[in-house]
């Protein structure tokens, strides 16, 4: 395979090369890291004939732009929005865009962000919805034309014209659609029903497998219903209950009508993949069953010639991984990663789970993922990153030369970043912790203790990885010196059953011991600072930080919390209201109220919000910071003016304000003198 570091052409040569280096001895700019990514989203079309990516110049609102696969060397055509920013793009068919666009959204009291995805020709000359658009012929009508119409069950990749689809049209009750994209026809699959939902298609395209969510004595269950090819019967095939927490879902389907995939953790710590018989009600025979880490997903060619063959297994390491079984995957994969210079190293691990030792072999600074290909398999996009790599693209031709489309910071001075790897810890009372440990450039600040951000993650349940953080957080504040543990506390999903159940009733308990018994290690193996330790998180782990305030135990100067929700109590009523959540996470919440205790915050805290969060109510913010002010507690509080909960509903600038805002804060109030890192030497 040879190997061609040079852009594919001028025009992406332009955009993510242009503009001045970073000097090694000036602090990498926060809009470095706030600024949308030059190119993303990068796709081949299904006949090779095209490339499609979102690129952004000098920070400006993301754009589409599709090239033709044979005039590489012409600019690409660009398809921009004006009223709307676009978030993603994909082929839907190979003359047809799939656009994910956001925009803000207000109806009376209700202040949110409006999610809509269109279909666009490779032109960008009109942009349309997936079902035919009529006449509003009411107000009800002319609201409902706001939101989408229909959401895409299956993209059909071997059929030129035709989609999958459920219809979300007010007037419909979810029927399941057959969607010629061209002429807009449409056959029904089948009828909606308010009972069913979480309908999949077989490899022919018909409905195969649908979900009940229903009662059994007053318990909520989730059934798994299957649809015989031959007799048109539906029969119901697994059953798990919301209160176990051990889903069973359909992992894919098969040549074979009688065999398909599932994914299981019933009786398991780790989620395996298993091949099922419909007709004897059984499991055959593990597909993929990873002693460490869940199994993800079974990756299926979509090739005419081996159409729903086996191509490989994902699952989820420290990284999203693939294991290609198909032999020229597997020997791809392993010259990509020569040709891109990457390694692993092995980490000591035990098993949070089991306790079992094993030689974990992890990705050492980057890895690669093939992410797209042709039909024919002559042409293939892999992109390359790492928690220090925002991204960089890559086209393989049949020729076997591998050229860089583009990198998604090519302004960053990665340089100037920190070294993230993969540890572990023991918890107080023996549980082992898995983080994720980022330390600043040893060159310009030496070999520590450093100055310490404890940033734990949302959910509660969810994960970090050992990837780019896409909120720059990490990396922003790595680059100025700090060392930045991601601690994977108990609660956390992804890393088997045993640590997400232990987190149950244990909000600000046990959950928060794991993250202070973090920074102790590191305290002990000399890589933080004692006294120079501050906890930031958004989300769950903004509720964290708040509980880090209140928790006297003397290793933060302060606390920053981002979108935190610190009244437990009305988290507990707002799950409980919710039927399904009533017995499926509502009986984990339990532990600390925040709030309630808000009088007794021992440090200083930053507490910000955007005021259109519909993930956690920006009351919960102004609640506590009301409750601070009442008691006399030294606090700032931040309103950012029409900013969501995730990501995507953030501005550039929005994103900006945070890192900016933060590390003033480090500096200046995080206790007295704040714990800013010192000069590079």
């Amino acid at each position: 395979m040879k190997f061609d570091p040079r852009p594919l052409f001028a025009t992406i040569a332009l955009l993510v090369a242009a503009g001045p280096g970073t000097s090694r001895g000036a602090p990498l700019s926060a809009k470095a890291f706030s600024d949308p990514p030059a190119i993303s989203d990068v796709q081949i079309s299904r006949d090779g004939k095209h490339i499609v990516a979102l690129t952004s110049a000098n920070g400006q609102s993301p754009t589409i732009a599709v090239w033709s696969t044979d005039a590489l060397d012409k600019p690409p055509t660009t398809i921009s929005a004006q009223k709307v920013r676009i978030l993603g793009v994909r082929f839907l068919k190979n003359d047809r865009l799939l656009v994910n666009t956001i925009q803000t959204f207000t109806t009376g009291a209700w202040k949110g962000h409006l999610n809509r995805q269109y279909v666009s020709d490779l032109q960008g000359k009109a942009w349309t919805s997936l079902l035919p658009d009529g006449p509003a012929r009411s107000e009800t009508e002319a609201f409902a034309a706001k939101f989408d119409d229909a959401a895409i069950i299956d993209f059909l990749p071997a059929d030129p014209r035709r989609v999958v689809v459920t219809d979300l049209r007010p007037d419909t009750r979810g029927d399941i659609l057959k969607l010629d994209i061209y002429s807009g026809a449409t056959e029904r699959l089948m009828r909606g029903s308010d009972q069913f939902s979480g309908f999949r298609t077989d490899l022919k395209g018909q409905i195969r497998a649908r979900q009940e969510v229903n009662y059994d004595n007053g318990a909520v269950y989730f059934a798994q219903w299957l649809r015989d090819p031959v007799t048109d019967e539906w029969s119901e095939h697994f059953r798990w209950y919301a209160k176990d927490r051990e889903p069973v879902s359909i992992a894919g389907f098969t040549s074979d009508p009688n065999i398909i995939y599932i994914s299981s953790s019933k009786g398991r710590d780790k989620a395996g993949l298993y091949v099922y018989d419909i007709k004897a009600r059984q499991v055959v025979e593990p597909l993929l069953e990873h002693k460490l880490f869940d199994a993800g997903g079974v990756v299926l060619s979509t090739v005419a010639a081996d159409y729903g063959q086996v191509l490989g297994f994902s699952y989820a390491g420290p990284t999203n991984k693939v294991y290609w079984t198909d032999e020229s995957f597997a020997a791809l994969d392993k010259s990509l990663r020569a040709a891109l210079g990457l390694k692993t190293t092995t980490v000591n691990w035990i098993d949070p789970g089991s306790g079992a030792a094993a030689r974990l072999p992890v990705a050492d600074g980057a890895d690669a993922a093939i992410t797209s290909w042709s039909e024919d398999r002559s042409h293939f996009i892999v992109v390359k990153t790492g928690p220090s790599n925002p991204g960089e693209y890559y086209l393989l031709d049949k020729s076997g030369a591998l050229t860089l489309l583009g990198k998604a910071r090519p302004d960053l001075d990665t340089a100037a970043l920190g070294t993230t790897r993969l540890v572990e810890y023991k918890a107080r009372d023996g549980q082992q912790i898995p983080a994720f440990l980022t330390t600043p450039p040893a060159d310009k600040y030496g070999p520590g203790p450093y100055p310490t951000l404890v940033e734990p993650h949302g959910g509660p349940w969810a994960r970090d990885d050992l990837d780019w953080d896409p909120a720059g957080w990490v990396q922003y504040f790595a680059s100025r010196g700090y060392a930045v543990l991601q601690p994977q506390f108990r609660g956390s999903e992804g890393w088997g059953q045993k640590l997400w159940r232990a987190g149950d009733g244990e909000w600000g308990q046990k959950m928060q011991d794991d993250k202070d018994d973090g920074v102790q290690f590191l305290i002990d193996q000399k890589i933080a600072a004692p006294g120079k330790v501050a906890m930031f998180g958004y989300s769950y782990g903004g509720y964290a930080a708040l509980a880090a305030a209140i928790r006297p135990n003397g290793l933060y100067r302060c606390a920053i919390s981002g979108a935190g929700a610190g009244d437990l109590a009305s988290i507990k009523r707002a799950t409980f209201d919710d039927r399904l959540q009533r017995e499926f996470q509502n009986p984990t919440i339990r532990g600390l109220d925040a709030l309630e205790h808000a009088r007794e915050a021992q440090i200083p805290l930053l507490i910000y919000h955007g005021d259109r969060d519909q993930t956690v109510d920006v009351r919960q913010s102004r609640k506590f910071a009301e409750a601070l002010k009442a008691a006399g507690k030294p606090y700032r509080y931040l309103e950012i003016k029409d900013m969501g909960h995730q990501l995507t509903t953030m501005e550039p600038a929005m994103v900006e304000l945070q890192l900016v805002e933060i590390e003033k804060y480090l500096n200046t109030e995080c206790g007295a003198g704040g714990i800013g890192a010192p000069e590079p030497r």
